[in-house]
């Protein structure tokens, strides 16, 4: 993976949560919310918590004794994060990386993360992380993307954006939000970590916005994404958008617009 992949910086974190989570990630927070308050943690660590979507799901549905420690790696996301919650007592916020996680043995009831595993570098060592941190008989819940074919207005920016930069063209969405959805793979790394038990469940939902622009945005102005077509030609970000947006319209209409999202949500013990 690209170190600008992992580069949330500027006005990124802020359209991210703008127009990236109520397109993508709310209804799967809920969902990973639900499944995480089913197993009624005391104790529970979120890593690549980004802008908070999943943290702002589940507190709700925690009990006033519980103790809910919530990291990223990137600085920007986390203070944005922070700013979206009142505060809470139950709330421990923390730069963390998910490879080398700064907590002591048998720390947590329960460690989750939603769509942040593609960013690790070594998704085998923060597996294995994540197992030592937990407590015996704790799980580890987390959710990735399938394949970008299986996502379609991220597959319909990806195409646009290899139109207009048909010699370099940007590959940050295929090659790393979508490019660890392989579920044997999945599985594999989790065991080489220890774990013995796991469940994969793949799920599609429909992704829906007022405008073909917002998907555009969302994709273009909400993501690393960004960095990768301004570095092509820092003048044309716009232009991009638009471009995305366009061929969006062309495709699924230029009213409301609705297309296919889907993950696979993977619990390990």
């Amino acid at each position: 993976m690209s170190e600008v992949d992992k580069v949330f910086i500027g006005s990124i974190p802020e359209n991210y949560d703008r127009y990236l989570v109520p397109l993508i990630f709310q209804d799967f927070a809920e969902d990973l919310a639900i499944r995480v308050a089913s197993l009624s943690p005391k104790t529970l660590l979120e890593t690549a918590a980004g802008s908070g979507v999943v943290t702002r799901a589940l507190i709700a549905k925690l009990p006033p004794d519980a103790r809910y420690t919530v990291t990223d790696l990137n600085q920007p996301m986390l203070d944005y994060a922070a700013t979206r919650l009142p505060d809470d007592k139950r709330i421990i916020w923390r730069k963390a990386d998910a490879q080398e996680l700064p907590f002591a043995d048998a720390t947590f009831d329960l460690v989750c993360c939603q769509f942040g595993v593609m960013f690790f570098p070594d998704r085998e060592l923060a597996y294995r992380e994540a197992r030592r941190v937990l407590k015996p008989g704790g799980s580890f819940l987390f959710s990735v993307w399938d394949r970008i074919e299986e996502n379609v207005f991220a597959d319909d920016v990806t195409k646009a954006l290899a139109e207009m930069f048909p010699n370099d063209p940007p590959r940050f969405l295929a090659r790393t939000p979508h490019g660890h959805g392989n579920t044997a793979v999945i599985r594999s790394e989790l065991e080489k970590a220890g774990f013995s038990n796991i469940t994969i469940e793949t799920r599609a939902l429909q992704s829906r916005a007022p405008s073909p622009r917002l998907p555009a945005i969302a994709y273009c102005q909400g993501t690393p994404l960004r960095n990768e077509i301004e570095a092509r030609d820092a003048t044309k970000l716009e232009a991009a958008t638009d471009y995305a947006a366009s061929k969006i319209a062309q495709k699924h209409g230029r009213g409301e617009v609705a297309a296919k999202i889907q993950a696979h949500i993977i619990k390990a013990a």
